[in-house]
């Protein structure tokens, strides 16, 4: 399997887990449940699933009033492309 197939797959992976666990979150916060840790979405963001995370910020409005978290969110987005960047030109 190639480096590119590999990579979609485990971003596409990574998004819909993304995607998942601020499902989650948001019920969470409007139950008055236990939350997902920040560190948790960030980190799942890192390794390719910002695409999900993104599009569930944008789709159940979660996590888009938090400057800081938006902040660290996107500097996670920038990390994972310098990763694949890097790891592409090593090839």
């Amino acid at each position: 399997m190639s480096f590119t197939l590999l990579l979609i797959a485990g971003m596409v992976l990574m998004s819909v887990l993304s995607y998942a666990m601020y499902a989650v979150d948001k019920r969470a916060a409007q139950r008055g449940h236990r939350r997902v840790p920040e560190r948790t979405l960030h980190l799942l963001a890192l390794l390719g699933g910002w695409p999900g995370a993104l599009l569930a910020q944008r789709r159940l409005r979660h996590k888009t009033a938090k400057p800081r978290f938006l902040i660290v969110y996107w500097l996670t987005v920038a990390g994972h492309v310098a990763i694949v960047v890097a790891s592409a030109l090593l090839r």
